[in-house]
C-alpha cells in the first residue's frame, strides 16, 4: 500500500455540519486519524438530514443521511457527552495525545466547559487549534450564529450569481451548493497543513480562527480587484462572462451547449466551424473588445446559428477543431462521462451493518501519497469502546460505567 501523507496526524474533531467535518475528511483521505466526537445517542446534526437516507444491504433505509456521509468517511465516530466532568476528562485525554484540535461552536461555547484553545493548550502546548464560526471570533457579529445560504448573501456571491435584473428570471440567486461551508472546509485544510509545518519548524502550536464571511468573500478573488481597480461594483450576468465573448449558454436543436472561446484565434475557429465567415470579416468582432462591446447583437446571431445542429453534433465538431466547449450534465451523466470513470472520480464504500455509501473521490492527486478511502463514513458511536480504551485508566469496566451514565 502507498505511503499516506498525513499518516503522523491525529486529529481530534469536534466539528458537526459540513465546512469542519469537510475539513477533516480532507485530512483523513490523507492518512491521518480523525476520531470524531458526536453526542451520544444522536450524533452530528447531518446524520439526520434526510431523505434521501442511505441504504442498507437488503435496499431498506439506514439510520444516516446521505448529507452526513458526504463529508464524515474516513474518520471514527466516538460519543461523548462533553456537557460533564467525566466527558470533558474524556475528551482532554484525547487532546492529550492528538496533533489537531477542530471545533465550530458559537463563540465562547466551549470555554464554560473548559475545552477552548486556552484550556486545551493546557494539557498539550503545542496543539494545533482551529475554530470554524461564521462571524470569526472577534468583531461585532461574533456572537451571531450563521448558514452558508446567509453568507453567499452577505459575502457578495449572489450579487453575481443569477440572470440580470433586466431578463426574464433575473435576480439574485445561491450556488446549488453549500459552497461557503465548503471553502471554509477548504481554506481551514490549508491553515492546519500550514501550522502543521510551522510546529515542525519551531515546536509551537497555535489557534486557528476560520470564518466562512471570510472565506466567502476572498473566494470573490477577480471581481473583488475588478471593483477596487475600478470603483465599480460587479453585478448579475447570468452565463455570460463580463470579460470574454462568446462564453455561455448556447441553444441547440435539442438542448444547450457551453461555449468558452477565450482568445481570438479560437474565435476564427469558431466562426469557420459555424460556417459564418461573415461574422469573422465583421471587424466590430474581431477583437475581444469589439465582442465585449457589441455582445447583445452577436449573440443573436449566435444563438440562430447554434439552433441548426443537435448537442452532440455541435460538440463533436467544436471538439474536433480545438473550439472549448463542453455540454450541461446532471449528476447522472456526470458519473457515465468517461473522463470522469477514468478519473474514478466515484468512490463506493461499505460500513459493517451492510450500508452502502457512494461517495465522490478526493480531488488531490499526489503521485507518491494519494488518497486513500479505508473507512466508511461511521455510524453513530462506532469506534467508541475502539478509541477509549487506549486512554489512561479506561477498561471495560469504567466504559459500562461511563455508558450507564449516559457519558459515552
Amino acid at each position: 500500500m502507498a505511503e499516506k501523507a498525513l499518516s503522523n496526524l491525529r486529529v481530534l474533531d469536534m466539528s458537526r455540519i459540513l465546512a469542519g467535518p469537510w475539513c477533516t475528511q480532507n485530512l483523513a483521505d490523507m492518512g491521518a486519524e480523525v476520531i470524531k466526537v458526536e453526542r451520544p445517542g444522536v450524533g452530528d446534526d447531518t446524520r439526520a438530514w434526510g431523505p434521501p437516507w442511505l441504504p442498507m444491504a437488503d435496499g431498506t433505509p439506514a439510520a444516516d443521511s446521505s448529507y452526513y456521509s458526504s463529508a464524515n468517511r474516513g474518520k471514527k465516530s466516538v460519543t461523548i457527552d462533553f456537557t460533564t466532568k467525566q466527558g470533558q476528562a474524556l475528551i482532554k485525554e484525547l487532546a492529550r495525545t492528538s496533533d489537531v484540535f477542530i471545533e465550530n461552536f458559537k463563540v465562547g461555547n466551549l470555554k464554560k466547559y473548559g475545552l477552548d484553545y486556552e484550556s486545551i493548550k493546557q494539557v498539550k502546548p503545542d496543539i494545533i487549534y482551529c475554530s470554524i464560526t461564521g462571524f470569526g471570533q472577534d468583531g461585532p457579529y461574533a456572537d451571531r450564529p450563521g448558514y452558508d445560504f446567509v453568507f453567499q448573501g452577505m459575502g457578495g456571491m449572489m450579487s453575481i450569481t443569477g440572470e440580470r435584473d433586466d431578463l426574464e428570471g433575473g435576480g439574485p440567486q445561491k450556488v446549488g451548493i453549500a459552497l461557503a461551508d465548503l471553502i471554509t472546509g477548504m481554506y481551514s485544510t490549508i491553515a492546519i497543513l500550514s501550522a502543521v509545518n510551522h510546529r515542525h519548524k519551531s515546536g509551537e502550536g497555535q489557534h486557528i480562527d476560520m470564518a466562512l464571511l471570510d472565506c466567502i468573500v476572498a473566494l470573490g478573488s477577480n471581481q473583488v480587484t475588478s471593483y477596487f481597480a475600478s470603483g465599480k461594483v460587479p453585478g448579475r450576468m447570468g452565463n455570460a462572462h463580463m470579460s470574454l465573448v462568446p462564453y455561455g449558454v448556447y441553444p441547440t436543436r435539442d438542448g444547450h451547449v457551453i461555449i468558452a472561446v477565450g482568445n481570438d484565434e479560437q474565435w476564427r475557429r469558431y466562426c469557420k466551424v459555424m460556417g459564418r465567415e461573415d461574422l469573422l470579416a465583421n471587424e466590430d468582432y474581431s477583437k475581444v473588445t469589439g465582442r465585449i462591446v457589441n455582445r447583445d447583437t452577436l449573440d443573436v446571431e449566435l444563438k440562430r446559428t447554434m439552433k441548426t445542429r443537435d448537442t452532440q453534433e455541435w460538440l463533436e465538431i467544436l471538439e474536433k477543431n480545438g473550439v472549448p466547449c463542453g455540454p450541461i450534465n446532471d449528476y447522472g451523466q456526470v458519473f457515465e462521462d468517461a473522463q470522469v470513470k477514468h478519473r474514478g472520480l466515484r468512490v463506493d464504500l461499505q460500513r459493517k451493518d451492510g450500508t452502502r455509501i457512494g461517495t465522490a473521490a478526493s480531488p488531490l492527486r499526489l503521485g507518491i501519497t494519494p488518497p486513500h478511502y479505508e473507512l466508511a463514513p461511521p455510524s453513530v458511536g462506532e469506534h467508541t469502546q475502539e478509541v477509549l480504551r487506549s486512554l489512561p485508566g479506561v477498561d471495560d469496566d469504567m466504559l459500562s460505567i461511563l455508558r450507564g451514565k449516559g457519558i459515552i
